[in-house]
């Protein structure tokens, strides 16, 4: 599965916008996560900060941590060499820090589809599958993301859907054992996706009967494809185990775009969730402006109490 580029160029606009947001940022940027926590675990991925802490990935964990954040997302874990993934563990560890998700990359999942049932495709999502635990245990992991692909348009709905559930099935078999689990991401990149509501997840995840199945909610994706965003996230509330953040339009920080973050993230404190919300977006603004920005608009979202 071949993840989406989400981090576009910016327009003056927006830029101007992120900039007002952004005033102030000097005296919080220096935060450490025992001095001034954030209320939420707000996870920011590698690259979000390498304006103020450069490539190295050890270096930009530092620099999270010092802003006051206490976990990472990854999403391309599974690609990096297993040094890498050694030094990305050790590193949290000494920390403090938290591992959030990363993808369970089997290849190019969005035109290869567990859809279709075909022994081929349900091998390699196995395959992955045991990869990822390995890839797990040395970052401590706990979450990993998977994507069932795009529609087999010639097969019923319903059998599709059967198709996916006994998929899911063979991987939560897989990860039980090792308290691993796997959270469905319904997405709005394109209609040929075959997971894209929240009800739909509900049901797979009910239906697969697994605490290694599970939902991951994306505020941004859920705002594109059903909006209604509190009540629908009531509603399944019992199945979702993470949460990934983005403002719509434009997959930014929160306050670029249309969504009431504070209120989101109130309603998502008085659920008691203790999990992680991954920053999966990009920065509206470029270099260290923009990363200045991201962390005030962090801050004043974060205020809900």
């Amino acid at each position: 599965m071949k993840r989406r580029n989400f981090i576009k160029n910016i327009g003056l606009g927006s830029a101007a916008a992120a900039f007002t947001v952004g005033q102030g940022i000097e005296a919080l940027a220096a935060d450490k996560i025992e001095s001034n926590p954030f209320n939420l675990d707000y996870a920011p991925h590698f690259g979000m900060f390498k304006g103020h802490s450069g490539d190295d990935l050890v270096d930009q964990l530092k620099f999270m941590a010092d802003q006051g954040f206490r976990s990472l997302e990854d999403n391309g874990l599974l690609g990096r060499s297993v040094e890498d993934q050694n030094r990305i563990g050790q590193t949290l560890e000494q920390l403090g820090m938290r591992m959030g998700v990363f993808v369970v990359d089997g290849g190019d999942n969005w035109k290869v589809s567990l859809t279709t049932g075909k022994q081929e495709f349900i091998d390699n999502f196995v395959n992955t599958c045991k990869r990822s635990v390995e890839a797990a245990k040395r970052v401590n992991a706990t979450w990993a993301t998977v994507v069932p692909g795009f529609f087999e348009r010639r097969l019923p709905l319903g059998v599709q859907t059967g198709h996916v559930i006994e998929a899911l099935k063979r991987g939560a078999e897989i990860f039980e054992p090792h308290g691993l689990v796997m959270v469905l991401e319904p997405l709005s990149d394109t209609p040929e996706l075959f997971l894209r509501h929240s009800d739909q997840s509900f049901a797979i995840c009910k239906a697969v009967g697994s605490p290694s199945c599970k939902i991951l909610y994306d505020i941004y994706h859920m705002q594109r494809n059903e909006g209604n965003l509190i009540p629908n996230m009531e509603l399944c509330w019992d199945e979702i185990a993470y949460i990934q953040i983005g403002d719509n339009p434009g997959r930014k920080e929160p306050g670029t775009g249309e969504i009431n973050y504070q209120n989101v993230f109130k309603y998502i404190d008085e659920k008691g969730y203790k999990g992680i919300l991954g920053m999966e977006h990009g920065n509206t603004l470029r270099g260290k402006e923009g990363e200045q920005a991201l962390i005030a608009a962090y801050r004043k979202a974060d205020q809900f109490k």
